[in-house]
């Protein structure tokens, strides 16, 4: 978000493109461009060193998925940044399958001081922890999505609480069962 800007113009804007206001759409760009480079930032500081996504296309790939969204009716701009960072989560996934190598020995992926942290010397360390993660969408829808949004859409606690429209608390004992649920999962599954 630019310094003129603030939470609830993006939010205003995400709600008259919602309502199908095409010009909406036009200045809501500039607004979230930032912050959807520092979602895919985050993401690609995650991933190996020689990932041949940058930034730059991550943003406008994540990007073009979200404009072409039917039928969505944003809440707010946590709701979009949500979306994106599962948006750029799926596209980062699916790359990292069409490039995946049969190592899967190394180095296993960490959750420490309340983060998950992923080796950048595993490639499949994405494959596995989308593995994980979409078992325990099985097993806790919520608990998933939480995940999602404070791991890869680097979320507040307050923030994952507005989108899912539940509590902070709850978002934080959620949060921490489902780190052990995942540490669990990997390290031993």
């Amino acid at each position: 978000m630019d310094n003129t800007s603030t939470p609830s113009d993006v939010t205003k804007l995400l709600l008259a493109w919602s309502d199908g206001d095409k010009e909406a759409l036009e200045k809501l760009l500039p607004l979230v461009y930032r912050e959807l480079k520092n979602i895919a930032d985050r993401y690609l500081r995650r991933e190996r060193s020689d990932h041949t996504l940058q930034t730059t296309a991550l943003v406008h790939e994540a990007y073009m998925k979200l404009i072409d969204q039917r039928n969505v009716q944003w809440q707010n701009r946590a709701h979009f940044f949500g979306i994106a960072a599962q948006a750029m989560r799926r596209i980062l996934v699916d790359h990292a399958r069409s490039y995946k190598t049969d190592k899967r020995a190394g180095e296993k992926i960490s959750l420490e001081d309340g983060n998950l942290d992923i080796s950048e010397k595993r490639a499949s360390d994405l494959l596995v922890l989308d593995e994980a993660l979409e078992a325990l969408g099985q097993l806790d829808p919520q608990k998933s999505r939480i995940v999602e949004l404070r791991f890869f859409g680097g979320l507040s606690i307050e923030e994952t609480a507005e989108v899912l429209g539940i509590g902070t608390a709850t978002v934080n004992r959620q949060w921490r069962l489902a780190k052990a649920w995942l540490f669990n999962a990997i390290n031993n599954g």
